[in-house]
């Protein structure tokens, strides 16, 4: 059976986590965490202290937002994304702001963005949908017109690069998700990025419950036992295990991960960028995408009965995602057309290293017999 997405992990990373196991037998934070961040930092081309694993992607944009953000300040997000973003915010006392999209790119719409900035607005997180990094250059002009801090939403886009720079290696706060489906994974894990020390000092220590200067005990297989806490502080830590995991999938990335990946996306523009009733999302030009997820859009209110038919040929398909703005938690008294039209209309293929070219041909197949 086709899955519509998958950990590909190997004998490499079995070895990795049984010489934690058996080896080093420290299963918590310690040097493999701190060499996983140095693994990171030494790809994206940055300072090796720039860099903050911790347990997930979720965590890592909640401790950016609470590091940068007071309780009841306002964050600018784009309703279409994975509810994650919404529950950090949300979670560190801050309120998000829900903005519609850009129909042909599916992010952040700026002008609509710009309506809804009020005295409380403090930073704007833009997320990088379908690993596409869309018009980062203006999003930082926005941010810098209106006084915002910038927490970039690249859960999906390690890797990527716009204007031949790694996403992670420039900006002001980035925020990564090594989850088991993301273009590496940590099993669980994600990453912030920064050359602000401040937030850096913060995220550290907010990370191991808020105990002041933990991390580098941590590294040399020590505790902290006499210790100080001056803010609210989670266990948000990430494993050896899963940095052990991490590290061998960072050196798969490049010349297996990402060729792959970009060969499937090419291979479902290419048999299906002729039918007319299916919508790619239109990529950034200058930057280097290696696909996380590969949405389309089905027009002519076929997708429904599309989705019902790829499934009865047992082949999985995904809808990324539905709109924070209609969840009940964060429901708006205005709408997002744009945003609203969207989820109607996308559906998510099949998309990991281990799907076949085979495999696209068929699914391209059905989906161009159905719609035709």
């Amino acid at each position: 059976m086709i899955r519509l997405s998958k950990s590909v992990i190997g004998e490499k990373e079995s070895e990795a986590v049984t010489r934690i196991l058996l080896e080093d037998g420290y299963l918590g934070m310690g040097s493999e965490v701190g060499k996983f961040e140095a693994d990171i930092a030494s790809y994206l081309g940055v300072s090796s202290d720039t860099v903050v694993c911790v347990n997930t992607g979720t965590s890592a944009l909640h401790l950016a937002v609470e590091a940068i953000v007071a309780i009841g300040e306002e964050v600018l997000v784009p309703s279409f994304t994975f509810l994650s973003s919404y529950q950090a915010i949300s979670a560190a006392g801050a309120v998000p702001i829900s903005c519609d999209v850009y129909e042909d790119t599916l992010s952040i719409d700026l002008e609509d963005a710009a309506s809804r900035i009020t005295d409380k607005t403090k930073a704007i997180m833009p997320v990088h949908y379908a690993s596409n990094p869309v018009n980062v250059d203006k999003l930082y002009e926005f941010a810098k017109k209106y006084n915002l801090r910038v927490i970039e939403d690249a859960a999906h886009a390690f890797g990527c690069t716009y204007k031949s720079k790694k996403i992670g290696s420039f900006g002001d706060v980035v925020c990564f998700s090594f989850d088991g489906i993301k273009n590496i994974t940590s099993g669980e894990g994600g990453a912030i990025v920064t050359n602000d020390f401040e937030v850096l000092s913060i995220v550290k220590d907010a990370r191991l419950l808020a105990i002041e200067k933990d991390s580098d005990k941590r590294y040399s297989g020590q505790r902290s036992w006499d210790f100080d806490v001056k803010r609210q502080g989670y266990r948000y830590h990430m494993s050896n295990i899963f940095a052990a995991i991490g590290r061998v999938q960072l050196s798969r990335l490049d010349n297996e991960f990402a060729p792959k990946r970009i060969e499937l996306l090419k291979l479902y523009q290419k048999l299906l960028g002729s039918n007319l009733k299916v919508l790619f999302q239109k990529y950034e030009i200058e930057a280097y995408i290696i696909p996380h997820i590969v949405s389309i859009r089905i027009l002519d209110n076929q997708r429904d009965g599309l989705k019902e038919e790829l499934e009865k040929q047992k082949i999985p398909t995904g809808i990324h995602y539905k709109p924070n703005h209609l969840l009940t938690y964060y429901k708006t008294h205005y709408n997002l057309p744009v945003t609203e039209k969207v989820y109607s209309e996308i559906l998510t293929l099949p998309l990991h290293p281990e799907v076949k070219i085979s495999d696209v041909e068929f699914i391209c197949k059905i989906i161009n017999n159905y719609l035709n």
